[in-house]
Formats: structure tokens, sequence, C-alpha cells
């Protein structure tokens, strides 16, 4: 009860107190770190401080009940942002502080109100607290969910940010119920998502819903403070009169671009435009024929629809360019998190940050856009009745007439335009194609033919034998063929091929069909580990959540001393215990003290010199089953590295850029793009080659293939999803065991050559090395 009569600044100092303690508990219970102690207690200095100047401001004498509860509030929001910025908290115990503080949201307002204590201050200070907690938990969920998740805690400052600019936004607004309960909403449904008890694409769906509800409540309220605006009478410049029609001319193309405009860059044609959307009809009759209130709020959802359409069709474009398919809805927002990496490897990270806040700020410019434009062209509707009646009805026929006789001005361009409606429904089908994904996965992972077959009837054919399964980034068919570099790649094969028989070696080759292309790496790692077709990354978390018997984990129960060398990977890789390998090669392990060159973090010559030297030197061992994921040949492809000699590799330190060409120098000319690529890709696999005639013996295997193929800019549109593998071994054996395959001989596959999918590749070899026989010899050691 002191508290009540305390002066401020005692409360304060009490409170801060109090937030120390927090902070010292949350450190015994979750293991809070430097990070969060350092975010904690700059928190706990802020507040004390802006508490202090705003009860001086308010002229508080002391804190009442209410306030005293906001108080709490606001030290456990104080924990909240701690652990966040901690990062490694255990998710419950950040659930539990988070949800505490939602709870007490409750209390606080009907202490007041019992009470008699309802005050400005109180209402400001309950308000500061609520939409803190909610933009340090969207920063939480941005880490998985992307970006977007941050407009959710972003727009109330943001509001803030444009009261400064317009001052009617800060007119007070009158009490309302939807205001308080889609507030309410947002801090549950990001704490439920932060929980991780819901499916990863209904956590998108449920987030994504409470954007949208925030942004119509938004919108609600800036369409009545608009309305209700005292605008002073000016007289109509003749730039007014000019501007007048100039903006009304822009919301159109807005609008216009919104419906036409495709997902793709290589449809950007003029016939695209000129065409009558549908859509754009029945918006107008809507303006026409809705009282004014109504249309307020049909203005709201159709500009914020519009926007959001818009974006989705700049992530298509994005994804087309890249990947050579357009946007998942619900799967692909996990590309965001490593595309920001990317970014960071290749333009820094001061670059990175900027195209992020870039990014975001575009975003949300497209909504309010998308809102200004619809506003403006039903109020012209509106102000207009009867000649916006004419209007429609002149365009509701042409477009019908059209529509029925299939006028078009280009092939598949039809000038009776419906795109937006059927962007809606394939994203729509996309959705509930997504959600239903898990069951179907669920089924097709249970079908495990060899998930009981012991190690002793596993790969006996290939006892005593170093196997090698090595990915070479982005190495599609395009390398070797139907391309200008397809012939100096081609010739690279050729070479090798010869290289490697005049050693002893034989090979043969074929393709198979990736999972990906353009990027995504490791869904066709676990494609060809797996036996299952894993294409985005709910399949893929399942996946690595499950048990199935994967390549590497069928070698380890065989014997096999099983390894990753991965240089991509530069945190903790938790996933290496589910493909069954007892040893993972990161970024972070293996003693490289060069320079990194773009992506890559080291040249593929030291991650194969490094693998040769820790695991296959030792005389007295296992034989050893490895997965190595070189990165040279990833994009940007430039700077390349030099090839040193092998015995110069040392710890790295020798290596240097080939040139001075960076990635800036040659994107995006598809023509240098191309060509770059062609000489990474030629670079890696010079390295294999030669790693191979170095070191490679009798007893070894190597399987050497691609992951996907690049990015459509080097690829040209329409390209297959074919990546070249070849099996290289001195052994005459392994090769008699795989004549059944009918793959080519050499390192160079022809354009006929066999194609499988690569879900397939795990059975066929399986099968073909694991005959059943009682006389196999063990995994002995060498």
């Amino acid at each position: 009860m002191a508290l009540l009569t305390a002066s401020p600044v005692r409360t304060v100092a009490a409170a801060a107190f109090g937030q120390l303690c927090l902070l010292g508990v949350l450190a015994v219970i979750g293991g809070l770190g430097p990070a969060g102690w350092v975010a904690g207690l700059a928190y706990c200095a802020a507040g004390a401080t802006a508490l202090t100047v705003t009860t001086r401001r308010f002229a508080v004498g002391s804190f009442g009940p209410a306030d005293l509860v906001t108080l709490g509030r606001a030290a456990l929001v104080g924990g909240v942002s701690a652990l966040v910025a901690d990062g490694s908290a255990p998710v419950p115990l950040l659930v539990a502080v988070a949800s505490l503080a939602l709870a007490l949201d409750a209390v606080d307002g009907r202490v007041a109100r019992r009470t008699g204590t309802i005050s400005p201050f109180g209402a400001r200070f309950d308000m500061e607290v609520d939409a803190f907690l909610i933009l340090v938990l969207s920063v939480h969920m941005a880490g998985e969910l992307g970006p977007w998740v941050l407009a959710i805690g972003g727009m109330r400052y943001l509001w803030v940010a444009a009261g400064r600019v317009f001052g009617w936004l800060r007119a007070p607004l009158p009490p309302s119920l939807p205001r308080k309960t889609v507030a309410a909403v947002q801090g549950v449904v990001l704490a439920v998502a932060a929980s991780r008890l819901l499916p990863a694409p209904v956590t998108v769906a449920v987030v994504a819903l409470a954007l949208a509800g925030l942004l119509w409540s938004f919108g609600r309220d800036l369409v009545w403070l608009r309305d209700q605006r005292v605008v002073e009478p000016k007289e109509q410049t003749r730039l007014r009169r000019v501007l007048r029609p100039v903006a009304t001319g822009v919301a159109g193309v807005l609008v216009l671009f919104a419906l036409l405009a495709p997902g793709d860059l290589a449809l950007f044609t003029p016939s695209a435009f000129l065409r009558i959307p549908v859509e754009a009809i029945l918006i107008a009759g809507l303006a026409l024929v809705l009282p004014r209130r109504a249309r307020r709020a049909a203005v709201v959802l159709v500009g914020v629809g519009l926007g959001l359409l818009t974006i989705m069709k700049f992530f298509d474009i994005g994804f087309n360019e890249t990947l050579a398919r357009p946007f998942d809805p619900i799967f692909d927002w996990t590309f965001l998190g490593p595309g920001v990496e990317f970014l960071h490897d290749s333009i820094g990270g001061v670059g990175a940050d900027l195209v992020v806040v870039g990014a975001g700020a575009l975003a949300l410019g497209v909504i309010v856009a998308m809102c200004w434009s619809v506003a403006r062209l039903s109020r012209l509707v509106a102000a207009h009745q009867v000649r916006s009646a004419h209007t429609i009805t002149v365009l509701g026929v042409v477009w019908m007439v059209c529509a029925a006789f299939g006028v078009q001005f280009a092939p598949q361009t039809p000038l009776a335009a419906h795109a937006a409606a059927s962007a809606a429904y394939q994203d729509a089908r996309q959705i509930r194609t997504g959600l239903l994904d898990p069951l179907r996965f669920a089924k097709e992972a249970a079908d495990d033919d060899f998930r009981h077959t012991p190690g002793s009837e596993l790969l006996t054919a290939l006892r005593g034998k170093d196997v090698v399964v090595a990915f070479v980034e982005s190495y599609g068919r395009v390398a070797i063929q139907d391309s200008d570099i397809a012939g100096e790649v081609r010739q690279v094969l050729d070479e090798g091929t010869e290289r490697l028989r005049a050693a002893g070696f034989d090979s043969r080759s074929a393709f198979l069909e990736s999972s990906t292309s353009g990027g995504g790496s490791w869904f066709a790692h676990a494609t060809l580990q797996s036996g299952l077709w894993i294409n985005n990354q709910q399949r893929y978390d399942a996946l690595t959540a499950g048990d199935r018997l994967t390549l590497s984990g069928a070698f380890r129960r065989a014997g096999w001393r099983t390894v990753c060398v991965a240089p991509a990977i530069t945190r903790a890789w938790p996933e290496g215990r589910f493909f069954g390998y007892d040893k993972v090669y990161d970024a972070n392990n293996v003693g490289y003290e060069g320079p990194i060159f773009a992506y890559s973090k080291m040249p593929d010559q030291y991650a194969l010199a490094h693998f040769d030297r820790t695991e296959r030197t030792a005389t007295d061992r296992r034989p050893v089953m490895a997965e190595l994921d070189l990165t040279s040949s990833h994009t940007p492809w430039v700077p390349l590295p030099t090839t040193l000699d092998w015995s110069e590799v040392d710890d790295g330190s020798s290596f240097e850029p080939t040139s001075d060409t960076r990635s800036q120098h040659i994107w995006p000319d598809p023509t240098k793009v191309r060509h770059a690529y062609g000489d990474a890709v030629r670079y890696s696999l010079n390295i294999l080659i030669s790693y191979t005639e170095t070191h490679a013996d009798d007893n070894f295997v190597l399987i050497l293939l691609g992951d996907h193929q690049p990015a459509p800019i080097v690829t040209g549109k329409g390209a297959t999803w074919d990546v070249p593998i070849s099996i290289i071994t001195k052994d005459p054996t392994v090769m008699s065991h795989i004549a059944s395959w009918e793959w080519q001989p050499g390192l160079t596959p022809a354009p006929d050559a066999t194609v499988w999918r690569m879900d397939t590749f795990r059975d066929r070899f399986l099968r073909t090395f694991s005959p059943r026989s009682d006389s196999a010899p063990s995994a002995a050691a060498r």
C-alpha cells in the first residue's frame, strides 16, 4: 500500500528494482545470457526515464491501483524483451511471461473502473505497454515467419510518426469495441504463434489474418479521421485543377496494375495491360450501389486486398526469376531468412539491412497506395452516378461479348480479363493443398521398405569402401547442354573422364530430376537421402523430426563412419542427428583461415583437403561414408579462389581471388552471369576430378551430382529441373552392379541419357548394393 502514496520517482525506482529481480529470475530459470541482460537493462533504463518524464507532464502525484498493475505488466514486458534479445531462451518460459503480461491487460482496466482511478496518464501508459509488447513479439516471430510480421508491431508507431506530419491523425478517436478487440487479438495471436503449438501453415494463416484485421482497424480509423478533419476553404488554383485529374489517373493506373500485372517478367508485354479486368467493373459497381458507410468499409477491404495481391505478384516475380516457379503462400516464407543471410554474405550487413527495410517500406507503401487509389476512384464513381452507371454497363457488355467470342490481341491474352480472380483462386488452391500436405507426406514417409532391415544385410556389395556423395552446387543440365557455356563444361568432363581412366577409374553418368530449382539445396540433399520428394520447408521439417532411414543412416547401420562436410552451415544444425552423421564439419570447425569468397565460406579444394586429412589418412579406421555439400559454385559465382597444389592447402591462408570481379560487376547482365556460372562449375568439377586422381584408391566410390539447376537468368524460362549424376570408381564389381541402370559411360551424360526422379535414388541404390547374401563381408577396418 505504500506505493499508492509514494511519489512517482520512488515508485519508478521500486519498479526498476523489481525489473532487475525479474531478470535475475529469468537468468536462473532460463539461462538468460549477456544479450538478454543488455536488452533488459536498456529497457529498464529507458522505461524509467520515460515514466519519470511522462508523470511530470501529466502532473501525476502518485500511481493509482490500476497504474501499479500496468507497472507490473511493464516489468513483464521487459522480461519478454530480454528473452527475445537473448535468442536462446526456452519457448515455454517466453510464452509464459508474455501470456501473463497479456492476461494482466484485462486487469488494470477493470481495477481503474472499480476504484474510480481512470486517468489520461493511465490510459496512455497502458497503451504504450501493450504496443511495445506486441512490437517485441512481432520481432520474435519475424525471425520464424518473415519480416512481414513486423508490420503488426510497427503499425502503431508508423501511425504516430504519420501523425507528426499530418496533424489531423492526432485527433482523438471515439471509443470502439472492434478497435479494442483487434488490438487485444494481436498479442494473443503472436503468443500462440510463439508457442509453436500450431502447424506452420496454420500459424502463418492465423498471423496473416491478425495482420489483416489490424490493417482494417487502422484503415477504418484513418477514414473516420479524414472525414472529421476541418479543412480551411481554399481557392482552387490552376495547379490544383491540373493535379486532381493527374492523381485520379495515377490511382487508375495503380489499380489496373494490381489487377492485370502478371507474376512473371517474361509476360510483361503491352498486350498484358490492354485488357478489361472484370474485377474493376465489379469494384466500380460496388462503389456505385453501396451506401456511404458500407462503401468506406469496402474501400479499406478492397484496397488492402489489392495491396496484398500486388505484393504477392512481386513475390511471384522474384521466385520465378530465382527459383523458376511462383511463390507458395504456405511454404515459401521460410526462404526469406536464408535470402537475408545470402544478402549479408553478398553485399554486406548494412546493404542487406537497407534492402530489408526498403522492402518493408515498399510493402506498406503498396497497401497505402492501393487504399488511396480505391478511395479516390470510389469517390469519383459516387460523385458521378449516372455517368458511372452508363460506363459500367457498357464495359460489362463489352467484357461479356469479348469473353464469349475469345477476343484477344495476343495469344493467351484475352481482352476479357479475370487475372486477379484467377490468381486469388490459385492461391486458395495452393493454401488448401498446403494445409493437406502434412497428411499426404506422413502417409508417404510411413512407407519404407528398409526401415527394419538389419545392418548386416545393408550395402554388402560396398563393404570396406569409402563412399563419397559430392553435391556440386547449382550443377544442372544447362551446364552441359543447350547453352553457350556447355561446350567448356563438357570439355572439363571429357578431359576428366580421360584423366580418370588413365588413373584406373571407370565412370557412368545419367540425370536426376531435382525437387527444387534455383535454390533450396537442402531440399535436394534431403530428397536424395530420404527417398521422399522434399520440395518445401514443411516437408523438410516433418522429415527431420521423424525416424526415416536415410542413405547415410543406412551406411551407419551397416558399420560405416558417416560424416557431412557442409561449409555453408554457420550455426547449430540439429538435423545432422536425423541424417545419421557421426560428425558434421561446418564453417566453424574446420580451421579455415583464408578469405571468404562471396557466399562460399571456403574454397571447395579446402573442404576436400580437410575431409581427406581428418577422415581418410588414418590406417586403422572404419570405412567412411561422406556427404560433401560444396559451395564454390553457389551464386553469385564470383570471385573464384585460386587452385593450389594439394600439398600447399594447409590452413587455407594461401588462397586468393582469381580476379577483382565482384557480383555487382556482372549482375544483372545475363551473359556475364551465365559465363561466371560456367567458370564456377568448371572450377568445382576440376577440383573433384583432381582430388579423385590424387587421393582416391582402389576402395573409393565417388557419387558426383548437382543439387539443382541455377536461376532462370542462366537457364532461361521453361528449363527442366534435371541435374547430372556420375559414379566413379576403380572397382569393376561396383560397375557390374549398376549395369542394369543403363547409365552412359564417362562423366558427360548425353541429352538422351537416363533420367530418374531424385527421390527414387535411395531405394534403387540400397537394393542394388544390398543383395541378400549370408556370406557378405563385414564393414571391416581399413
